[in-house]
């Protein structure tokens, strides 16, 4: 089973990729990691990769849709995967369609992690870190024993301005039209099914698995 799952910053999305993933015993593949590797591996995207990182730069889609093929080529791939981030955009959606049909092979079912963006806004925006030991922790969901003050080193926590409110807000504006422009592309390919990404974590994984028609307990 091919599986695309899409989804706003601060919507679960990653978790939710790990926890179906494991269910279904398929490789996870998020941007991310493929990024990751790439520049620990010091490979000729790679070097790309790191090049355009430490510029503050996107990745363009060649690298990216480059990276991605060839991870999808590896043997553990051939009964299926679930993809986390990829693709971003209608242009890599459309690659990686056409490297599928190559193999006589298409995307199962797409889900789309749906969280208001009010609750986004307000999960993203309340992330501390620990200016010591790096620890994370939130304002509401997972707050230290005192306030302001890492739990396990003692040492202040940060408001890092990548969760600034004005930070967030924008990057929920680019990210969402980019998301509200594959839903469309795959609800006109007939295979986009929506979660309710507010709910509880076991809550958003069980309606996803139905969304498969695979039911939680494996029946």
């Amino acid at each position: 089973m091919i599986i695309l799952l899409l989804g706003l910053p601060g919507a679960g999305k990653g978790t939710q990729a790990k926890r179906i993933a494991e269910d279904l015993r398929i490789p996870h593949i998020s941007t991310g990691e493929l990024f990751r590797k790439a520049v620990q591996e010091r490979t000729e995207l790679g070097l790309q990769v790191r090049e355009y990182m430490e510029k503050g730069e996107l990745v363009p889609d060649g690298v990216t849709i480059g990276l991605a093929v060839k991870r999808l080529a590896g043997a553990d791939c051939e009964k299926g995967f679930l993809l986390d981030g990829f693709p971003r955009n209608v242009i890599q959606a459309e690659a990686l369609d056409q490297y599928l049909a190559s193999r006589s092979m298409r995307i199962d079912r797409v889900i789309d992690v749906a969280v208001d963006e009010t609750l986004l806004l307000e999960r993203l925006t309340g992330r501390r870190v620990c200016s010591g030991c790096g620890a994370s922790y939130h304002q509401i969901y997972q707050p230290p024993q005192n306030a302001d003050r890492c739990d396990l080193c003692g040492e202040r926590l940060i408001h890092r301005e990548d969760d600034q409110q004005s930070t967030v807000i924008e990057r929920l504006r680019i990210n969402k039209d980019l998301t509200d422009r594959l839903a469309c592309y795959y609800k006109a390919a007939g295979i986009l099914r929506t979660v309710d990404g507010s709910q509880e974590v076991g809550a958003v994984s069980s309606e996803i698995l139905e969304c498969l028609d695979i039911r939680s307990d494996g029946k």
